[in-house]
């Protein structure tokens, strides 16, 4: 029975520092037999330069901070704003200095600099305040204090429509405690996925951080604040549905914890018949409201029920769910198109199951679609990382 839907480790750290001193003025060699030294006394002093200028009051978040000396070379270069340094660094012969990271729209900035002999020169500026603020919506599965399953996906909503997915993308990290491979990709203006390569390994913590804080996302927007959102991933359940043999096989790290008998969809028809493919547990509910797909009451096979202890696994209706129909389990394929099992098995799946958790079904002519549901891992890694801005 079905319903339609309600509803790598990759680590970059910030350069902290922004200053680097060292080294000394120049001296003249001593004077020889009393004569007048070498002329150095003479050379200009280094001249600094500073840009954005001195003044400036709508500067773009995305400029970056450029100082540099002309005559000599930069000991010293500080950029603050509100007590908070920007990260930059000097050229080879330390006479440019440029900054590295996004400064922070509607924001106040100082610039101080020395040059090689004490020459010095400060600046101060604003950022503008961006006419369309980007921030992060929703970060799903991340519930506090919920364990996902080694399957789960990282899906980032935007408020905004994003045209500038690249510069949005690169700001995008996902850092986990054991190593795993990974890619985002886009699936409309608003919406990026990230997901590993293989599994995640169980029991770790996943720390998803968008570093937007002045990262142009479209015109006139710009992020204006980081965010970070930790993932908990629980332990590897993986359950294997074999709808010609009626049965599903439940493992918790690698042990098998629980054989159920059950009964799929009769394939009667397309929507009658179990996806066969990789799913992802999406979210389960107890009861379901279960309404017949295309139909109306009054019409042949319509049904509008309550189903006990369901687990959803797909956009298109497919739930494993309680039934008391045990004259067809581990013997038929009945059902319109969901995984039923008997009551008490189908509470204890319901009690363990994480969003997220694998379950990988066999045996029938319908394939699981990519994009139905959490479809994700029936694309070839290969190819989804062909959805990524920044692919190639």
């Amino acid at each position: 029975m079905r319903t339609p839907l309600a509803g790598l480790a990759v680590a970059t750290a910030a350069v902290l520092a922004t200053s680097c001193s060292g080294g000394s003025a120049p001296t003249a060699p001593a004077a020889d037999g009393g004569g007048t030294g070498t002329g150095t006394e003479n050379a200009p002093a280094p001249v600094i330069k500073i840009s954005p200028a001195q003044g400036s009051a709508t500067v773009r978040p995305d400029k970056k901070v450029v100082v540099t000396a002309a005559n000599g070379s930069l000991e010293q270069v500080t950029v603050e704003s509100g007590g908070k340094p920007l990260a930059g660094s000097f050229d080879a012969g330390r006479t440019k200095w440029v900054s590295k990271t996004p400064l922070k729209p509607s924001s106040s900035y100082t610039v101080s600099a020395r040059a090689v002999g004490g020459t010095t020169a400060s600046s101060s500026f604003k950022t503008l305040k961006p006419k369309v603020e980007l921030a992060v919506a929703d970060v799903t599965p991340a519930l506090k204090g919920e364990k996902v399953g080694v399957g789960a996906p990282i899906i980032v909503t935007f408020n905004k429509p994003v045209s500038q997915k690249a510069a949005v993308e690169q700001a995008l990290e996902v850092k986990s405690e054991k190593p795993a491979q990974g890619a985002w990709r886009w699936i409309n203006d608003t919406t990026v996925i990230y997901r590993t390569a293989k599994f995640w390994q169980p029991h770790q913590k996943v720390t998803f951080t968008a570093r937007l804080n002045g990262v142009q996302g479209g015109k006139d927007m710009y992020g204006v604040e980081d965010f970070t959102k930790k993932i908990q991933i629980g332990a590897a359940q993986i359950a294997t549905v074999d709808t010609r043999k009626h049965k599903m096989i439940v493992k918790r790290d690698g042990k098998v914890v629980q054989t159920m008998l059950i009964s799929a969809g009769n394939a009667s028809t397309r929507e009658y018949t179990t996806t066969s493919g990789v799913h992802l547990t999406m979210g389960k509910s107890n009861p379901e409201r279960m309404i017949s797909p295309g139909r109306k009451k009054g019409d042949p096979g319509y049904y509008d029920v309550m189903i006990n202890h369901a687990v959803r696994f797909s956009n298109s209706g497919e739930y494993v769910h309680a039934k008391d129909n045990v004259w067809a389990q581990g013997r038929q394929n009945v059902s319109h198109g969901c995984v039923n099992s008997r009551p008490d098995q189908a509470r204890w799946f319901y009690n363990q199951v994480q969003r997220g958790d694998v379950i990988t079904i066999t045996g029938t002519n319908r394939e699981m679609e990519w994009n139905n549901g959490w479809g994700f891992w029936q694309m070839p890694f290969k190819q989804w990382k062909k959805g990524s801005a920044l692919a190639g």
